[in-house]
């Protein structure tokens, strides 16, 4: 049996996240000429949606209201770093660079979560999934480094 706050949070964190990602393969997806890493990316996007509506639909049970989202001034900035990084060098490898560090944050963020949090099974599971699922990719994103 978890701590409910920790489980809050756990979904909070894990929910924010995976819209972030969300949002930062929408920003790039247009950017991308390999065909092979765009169909890599329109999988991991559904993964994060995924992610994101497990998590929409167990919410209920731990706290009311929604879990923590991005807003609107987040993903603008996101929108505009991604524009920055991305307006002298849109190479396959640059992109996949920015692509692999935001994945990297993801990952180090949901293993904090599971190594410091006394979950209940439910969230650990789904934390977990989230970072197994961000460590395949980052092994795959490497391919076209």
């Amino acid at each position: 049996m978890g701590d409910k706050m920790e489980d809050i949070n756990a979904l909070d964190e894990i929910h924010k996240g995976s819209c972030m990602g969300v949002d930062a393969i929408n920003f790039i997806l247009d950017k991308v000429e390999d065909k092979n890493l765009e169909k890599l990316l329109r999988k991991q996007y559904k993964s994060y949606k995924d992610i994101c509506e497990r998590i929409e639909s167990i919410y209920p049970n731990y706290n009311e209201g929604n879990p923590h989202s991005t807003s609107m001034p987040e993903k603008v900035m996101t929108d505009w770093m991604v524009n920055m990084k991305t307006m002298m060098d849109k190479s396959t490898s640059h992109l996949t660079e920015l692509l692999i560090q935001g994945t990297n944050m993801g990952i180090i963020e949901g293993r904090r979560i599971l190594n410091k949090k006394n979950l209940n099974e439910e969230v650990n599971d789904l934390v977990q999934k989230y970072v197994t699922m961000q460590e395949k990719y980052l092994d795959n994103l490497k391919e076209f480094l």
